[in-house]
């Protein structure tokens, strides 16, 4: 089974920084783009990140500069850096691949900014 183990959320101060981790089992890593979304209550998900095969990465404009897409195939592992973190980048983020016409997704894991 696919499965999207998410992990590294918690609380930060404004300005703090965080690396989220997704473990990712049950497909092969290699030959999927990577995404990472975000969502707070009562709003759909939010694209946040991509990256693809060839580790190229793409993001959400108002979040370049700030975040850090990254994968690394031998642990099998999607990495999301985010500093200068401010209290706009509150919310769930979640892992997503989608293989096969599929979506997956994370468990998500809260991200909370505040002082």
């Amino acid at each position: 089974d696919v499965q999207l183990q998410v992990s590294g959320g918690g609380l930060v101060q404004p300005g703090g920084s965080l690396r989220l981790s997704c473990a990712a089992s049950g497909f092969v890593f290699g030959v999927y783009d990577m995404y990472w979304f975000r969502q707070t209550p009562g709003k759909g998900p939010e694209w946040v990140s991509s990256i693809n095969v060839g580790g190229v990465a793409n993001y959400a404009n108002a979040l370049k500069g700030r975040f850090s897409i990254s994968r690394d195939g031998a642990q099998k592992t999607v990495y999301l850096d985010m500093n200068g973190l401010n209290a706009e980048d509150t919310a769930t983020y979640y892992c997503n691949a989608r293989i096969l016409s599929r979506q997956y997704w994370g468990q998500g894991t809260q991200v909370t900014v505040s002082s």
